[in-house]
């Protein structure tokens, strides 16, 4: 299980986008997550009439590591660390270590 998935939303810690707050919206290889509106770069794109795609400048998400990034806890409206517990009826759930409250997504 995974600390932070896709559709959490997260605040950068580190990097030039600190204190940008996002949602997830892809985890891409092991440590490395997409985050909409973050790491954001222009690529030069040149046109394709085959497949009808223009040219010029697209601006684009890319991925950052997983450790700039840490969840966004609604109830104290700051970045949090997460922990895991296993429920008694066995399920293993996701929860913010400033609080004890469980992350529903």
């Amino acid at each position: 299980m995974r600390k932070i998935k896709k559709g959490d939303n997260v605040v950068v810690i580190a990097g030039r986008d600190k204190g940008k707050r996002g949602s997830v919206t892809a985890v891409v290889g092991a440590e490395h997550v997409l985050v909409a509106g973050i790491n954001q770069v222009k690529k030069h794109t040149r046109p394709n009439p085959m497949k009808n795609e223009q040219g010029g400048i697209v601006t684009r998400d890319t991925p950052i590591h997983v450790s700039n990034v840490a969840i966004w806890n609604p109830v104290t409206k700051k970045a949090d660390r997460v922990g895991f517990r296993v429920l008694d009826d066995g399920r293993k759930v996701r929860f913010f270590k400033s609080n004890g409250e469980l992350v529903n997504a």
